[in-house]
């Protein structure tokens, strides 16, 4: 999960958010923009995985995406004071 996340967050610049999308403007606005997938192959490779992961963190984790050493540090805190055992667990928290 960290590595994926780490992917998301080092690679954000190719990434959209609901805003550039839609103009609609929700509280999700700075959310990454997650394309529908059908096909369930897709919604298990990193670039999908890693969107939906990253727009159910908290806010004070996203904050700190410009500095990789906080982020990872309140990552690290944030799974340890909440162990999720699966990601559907994790997923279905939000």
């Amino acid at each position: 999960m960290l590595s994926i996340l780490m992917l998301v967050v080092q690679n954000k610049n190719f990434f959209s958010t609901s805003i550039e999308n839609h103009n609609i403007d929700t509280r999700q606005r700075n959310n990454l923009y997650l394309l529908q997938a059908n096909l369930t192959i897709y919604q298990k490779e990193a670039y999908y995985l890693g969107i939906k992961i990253f727009s159910n963190l908290p806010l004070e984790i996203k904050n700190v995406t410009g500095n990789k050493k906080k982020f990872t540090i309140a990552l690290k805190k944030f799974l340890y004071n909440y162990s999720f055992h699966t990601m559907e667990v994790y997923l279905s928290q939000s």
